[in-house]
């Protein structure tokens, strides 16, 4: 029986939690296997128990250097303690001196994009440039140090490999639809009201915190041309954060989205729900009429899966991962081009034709996403590095 250590520390937010609350109940359910989950104590609470799984928990600090220091130093003891044979990393860094064979998810793709950095010299946000810099040569070091890379799409990881010259996996993560929609508990009283609010208007959604990365501001200055194009139909889009500094994770500053929005007198149009539950999203995706994903960086991107299950047609950046992962069930717009993304969207509202093409198409497309067949993948994968017991 193969027994997998899995350091999750690193699933924090975003696609790291979304991969753990995924996989360990497949992990549960595979016979011949024992798996060791080291994560935060938070998520240990959201996650099930069974016979073949055992949580470690641990508090993580604030700080990637502490976090980063704390991994190095301690993963290796409670591997050996625990007699795993071979280790999951999931959060873009492996171990310096790993016991045992280690496979490294690299899913981040802001080290490897030349928009972010570009972008983050253009906010003047040096000290973020700076983190992102040094956090990218640790990542580039890692997959230098881990015995097999897996990235979550074909297109990034071709762009892994140009960037390290090393052999990079493309496993692509997985969607489940009965289990994402499986929580009918009802949105919050307030959500839904902002949703009943704008009735017969175009719902426009894009799922995400706040970040630099997700191209909020193209987003923004879409919307009144869409308006412009829909004449009398007022569009409305509804977004699953704040903008406001300090209300989302990480260290991104929304004001100037926010200052964007008070500029073109959004106040109606651009309607923020906050973070919703991750159980509860369906009902946000069944509320809308489009989904848009204007993101210049992306791994994989989660969010559009969930959107085509829900027979959204979606409107993305032309990036070789939203190709990839969308195909012929998206759109495509060129990512810093407020007009095209406008137009695409008054393409999909104006034509119901086209609308439920894209909607059959990402009903479609959503189905060759199994988070099971991605486990067990990575269980095939890590028993290949097993050294052979004569």
């Amino acid at each position: 029986m193969m027994h997998l250590f899995i350091n999750a520390l690193a699933a924090s937010a975003g696609g790291g939690l979304t991969y753990i609350r995924n996989v360990v109940p497949h992990l549960a359910r595979r016979d011949g296997l024992r798996a060791t989950v080291l994560l935060d104590a938070r998520l240990a609470r959201e996650l099930q128990t069974s016979a073949n799984i055992t949580f470690l928990e641990r508090e993580i600090s604030s700080s990637i250097a502490a976090r980063f220091y704390d991994e190095q130093r301690a993963v290796p003891r409670l591997v050996r303690q625990c007699g795993a044979d071979v280790l999951l990393c999931t959060g873009n860094f492996a171990l310096l001196n790993s016991p045992v064979p280690q496979i490294l998810l690299s899913r981040n793709a802001l080290y490897t994009s030349r928009d972010f950095y570009a972008d983050l010299r253009s906010r003047g946000n040096y000290r973020l440039w700076l983190d992102t810099a040094v956090k990218g040569a640790f990542a580039k070091w890692s997959i230098q140090l881990a015995d097999t890379t897996v990235a979550p799409s074909e297109a990034f990881a071709e762009e892994l490999r140009s960037w390290t010259g090393k052999p990079i996996a493309a496993i692509h993560h997985g969607f489940d639809r009965a289990e994402f929609v499986r929580d009918q508990s009802p949105l919050p009283e307030d959500i839904r009201e902002k949703l009943d609010s704008a009735r017969d208007a175009l719902h426009l959604l894009f799922v995400s915190h706040y970040n630099y990365y997700r191209n909020f501001e193209t987003l923004i200055r879409a919307v009144p041309l869409i308006q412009q194009l829909l004449g009398s139909r007022k569009v409305v889009l509804f977004l699953t954060c704040r903008l406001a500094d300090g209300a989302n994770p990480g260290a991104y500053r929304a004001g100037s989205a926010a200052a964007l929005v008070r500029e073109l007198r959004l106040s109606s149009n651009a309607v923020e729900l906050g973070a919703v539950r991750y159980g509860l999203l369906h009902h946000l995706y069944r509320a809308a009429h489009i989904y848009v994903s204007p993101a210049y960086a992306e791994s994989f991107a989660h969010p559009l899966v969930e959107a085509m299950s829900s027979a959204l047609p979606v409107v993305a950046s032309n990036l070789p991962v939203h190709r990839e992962i969308c195909g012929p069930a998206a759109l495509y717009f060129d990512r810093f081009s407020p007009q095209e993304l406008a137009e695409r969207v008054a393409q999909i509202a104006l034509s119901a034709d086209l609308a439920q093409k894209l909607s059959q198409a990402g009903i479609d497309q959503s189905s060759a996403f199994s988070w099971k067949a991605h486990v067990e993948r990575i269980v095939q994968l890590a028993e290949s590095l097993i050294p052979r017991r004569e």
